[in-house]
């Protein structure tokens, strides 16, 4: 049985302060996992360029040219990190039979690959990184990532609590990915979808080792929007039941006038009226704004635009390569048995 094809998917967008850094630790720990026999020698290292400003597809390039262990994909313009990340992953996906996503920052722990290679090896097929504590995150940063797994959930969209993009997928893991065809990408709710068996692996997530982080508060905010709105009715069954809940009210109130009224009550304050006015108004424009979204979205995936253009890609790895075949046995006990077929 030979060792599997590792194929790590790294996005990046203006990482050129980061990127040796990576590169060198990397390098360092595939070279050991390769000597130990856990991966296959041609595993790579497959940095995606997010039209990056600086000089971060440069150093890309020159590290493919000074190893072939790295490689590289260059998209024609920045489509942000979903669909960096997707890229990456569907450009491995032929070439491969295991990924590894992480960020380039180092924040994620590259000791837990050998966490998430013994998971594959027990039969998951997708693994998820998840954060064992968030006790070097501020008061502010922790509160808002709770409510955020909190929100998500309440609306229906499942997500895996303190997991982000760092995660292993098997080929047959991104053969399913591949078939979803959202433009408005949410990997971290797609890829729970995918189904097939799945491990967790818990690591301490670092600081960043430099430069600026690609998610300032108003960035995750709009992540977490396009998240709930990508995956789930909820907000306009709120508003329906929110309307429901005016009606009603309105009608208590028309009673209790008409009752002051014919008890000789003179009803004061145009105050109320005009307060009574705001608030309605406020919620048909906060309706109207939240219909609109998701007509929004119905339209962007309605023209079925590609979610990527890749400008060059720089790998001594052929595409589309045959890999040996693997049959999956299902156990009376529910595990997955890998055998390889020579």
């Amino acid at each position: 049985m030979r060792p599997n094809k590792l194929y790590m998917v790294i996005p990046c967008y203006n990482e050129e302060e980061v990127l040796p850094e990576t590169a060198r630790r990397l390098r360092e720990k595939l070279t050991a996992l390769m000597e130990a026999g856990t991966i296959s020698p041609e595993s790579r290292v497959l940095f995606v360029n997010d039209g990056s400003k600086d000089h971060t597809w440069e150093i890309i390039a020159r590290l493919h040219q000074e190893n072939p262990l790295f490689s590289g994909v260059c998209l024609s313009r920045n489509r942000g990190h979903q669909n960096a990340l997707l890229a990456g992953l569907m450009t491995a996906r032929e070439r491969c039979d295991i990924t590894i996503s992480m960020d380039a920052d180092l924040q994620d722990d590259i000791e837990a690959i050998d966490g998430f290679l013994k998971k594959y090896q027990e039969g998951c097929e997708v693994v998820y990184g998840v954060r064992s504590s968030r006790a070097t995150d501020t008061v502010f940063k922790r509160s808002t990532a709770q409510g955020f797994y909190k929100l998500m959930r309440l609306m229906g969209t499942p997500v895996i609590d303190n997991h982000a993009d760092f995660r292993l997928m098997s080929r047959p893991a991104l053969d399913a990915l591949s078939q979803f065809g959202e433009v408005n990408l949410f990997l971290r709710g797609i890829v729970p979808m995918v189904g097939f068996k799945s491990g967790i692996v818990e690591y301490e997530r670092h600081e960043r080792f430099a430069g600026q982080s690609k998610y300032p508060l108003g960035k995750m905010l709009s992540f977490a929007f396009d998240g709930i709105t990508s995956f789930s009715t909820m907000p306009i069954r709120l508003i329906t039941l929110a309307g429901f809940g005016i009606f009603v009210v309105s009608l208590l109130a028309l009673l209790i006038f008409l009752v002051q009224k014919l008890l000789g009550y003179t009803v004061q304050g145009w105050a109320t009226l005009m307060g009574s006015i705001w608030l309605i108004g406020g919620l048909q424009l906060l309706a109207l704004g939240i219909l609109g979204e998701y007509i929004g979205k119905i339209y962007m995936e309605v023209k079925h635009r590609p979610r990527f253009v890749i400008e060059q890609v720089l790998d001594d790895s052929p595409a589309g390569e045959t890999l040996p075949a693997e049959r999956l046995e299902i156990t009376t006990a529910g595990t997955v048995r890998r055998d390889m077929i020579a």
